[in-house]
């Protein structure tokens, strides 16, 4: 019985990964959402899930011993490179301003969430997540101030 259960552990892991990536792509995405911007509550768990299903893919490919440092950088470049262009795509440039860098980049963050969790380092995943997300809330009443007081001038 305890063989069969062994058998299946890595499986069991690896689904653990994809929902912690989930879980902490949420209050992203949520935020998000509340915000009424471009990408929400469900873009940002499905792709820090989506990120983190790559690369346990791709660290199966690879022999049992262990993920070279090489394959797995290539892995990780892949799928970075992939979301840069995702995140491209909610930029959106209008006579003087920009907008979308926000969404942007925490796009990409939330792909790193997810890859953090794909290798186990669940440290990095929360921390990003606590960051982005207390950015997004405690920097955006500054972000007004900082513009209203330059209109002013």
């Amino acid at each position: 019985m305890l063989e069969k259960i062994s058998e299946f552990l890595p499986q069991i892991q690896d689904i653990g990964r994809a929902l912690a990536a989930c879980i902490l792509a949420f209050p992203i995405g949520l935020h998000r959402e509340s915000h009424e911007k471009n990408a929400g509550l469900r873009t940002y768990p499905l792709v820090a899930v989506t990120c983190c299903i790559f690369v346990l893919v791709g660290k199966s490919l690879v022999p049992s011993e262990g993920i070279e440092h090489d394959a797995a950088a290539r892995l990780i470049a892949g799928v970075m490179t992939g979301l840069g262009f995702l995140g491209g795509g909610a930029i959106l440039k209008n006579n003087e301003s920009v907008k979308g860098t926000a969404t942007a980049i925490t796009l990409w963050g939330t792909g790193a969430i997810g890859v953090a969790c794909a290798f186990n380092r669940f440290d990095l995943a929360i921390l990003l997540s606590a960051l982005m997300y207390v950015s997004l809330v405690l920097l955006a009443p500054l972000k007004k101030k900082v513009k209203n007081h330059q209109s002013e001038r």
